[in-house]
């Protein structure tokens, strides 16, 4: 965007209450803030943010949400729970002109803002292509339901792409294969769109390995890697890598440019 990065002091209060300053002046510019929501403490600085910037004159504020918190309680499933997802979208929505995300995992979200213009950046060409660099000739979804970003992904590689099918053989074994492809020899990718507790991708990456996959990556555009998920993960998978969405000791890939795109759009 060739924009100027604003000094923002942000700190915690001995009570861990959040304090947030903009040190610049935004009178008449056209702001973009940029902040993942998750975990909660950030929402909070993201709400603080807003209304900070609210304090300028701006010509108009684009909140930019990378790794959008709560996308996966987009459901009430018992009365008298919340639809968290979307009583975060009302909430951002309240201060901003426009807003952007990033391959948000109930899509469905987008539409709970009402008023603004707000879009769903995807990070399946920065993916692809990195993916590509590191020779990886097989891309796999972990269920038929992502199947469409594992082709997408596959898509911009120029290589195969298939999805993984599970089946009970009893009450305490089930196994994944590839529905369609042989991987041995080969040089896999499991690609998902979230990686939190991994669980998935680990029986996944177990399963490819005794099919003789030669090579196994777990690639994600949002790596929240609950608990113990990386030390899991890299015992079984030969390398793990995710987007700056939310930066970890796997982020290897960047999303700036696509969010950019949707900025330009």
């Amino acid at each position: 965007l060739k924009a100027k990065l604003a000094k923002v002091e942000v700190k915690r209060f001995p009570d861990d209450e959040c304090y947030v300053r903009v040190d610049e002046d935004l009178d008449s510019e056209e702001v973009f803030l940029v902040q993942t929501a998750w975990p909660d403490r950030n929402i909070i600085e993201l709400f603080l943010l807003q209304d900070a910037i609210r304090e300028f004159e701006v010509s108009s504020l684009t909140t930019v949400v990378p790794y959008f918190g709560y996308a996966r309680q987009d459901k009430q499933f018992k009365p008298g729970e919340p639809i968290s997802a979307r009583a975060i979208a009302r909430l951002i929505q309240e201060q901003t002109d426009a807003f952007i995300t990033v391959d948000i995992h109930a899509p469905s979200v987008i539409d709970w803002f009402e008023g603004v213009s707000a879009k769903n950046a995807h990070a399946y060409p920065e993916i692809g292509k990195f993916l590509k660099k590191k020779g990886v000739q097989v891309v796999l979804s972990p269920d038929e339901g992502r199947w469409d970003n594992a082709k997408r992904i596959a898509d911009v590689m120029n290589c195969e792409a298939d999805f993984l099918v599970k089946e009970r053989i009893d009450g305490e074994t089930v196994t994944m294969t590839p529905k369609s492809l042989d991987v041995k020899g080969k040089k896999v990718a499991i690609v998902d769109d979230i990686i939190s507790t991994g669980g998935t991708i680990v029986k996944a990456a177990e399963q490819l390995r005794k099919h003789g996959a030669s090579h196994i990556v777990a690639a994600c555009t949002h790596g929240v890697f609950a608990k113990d998920a990386v030390t899991r993960l890299t015992a079984c998978c030969d390398d793990i890598y995710s987007t700056d969405t939310i930066e970890n000791s796997t982020t290897a890939i960047s999303v700036a440019p696509q969010i950019a795109r949707a900025a330009m759009d």
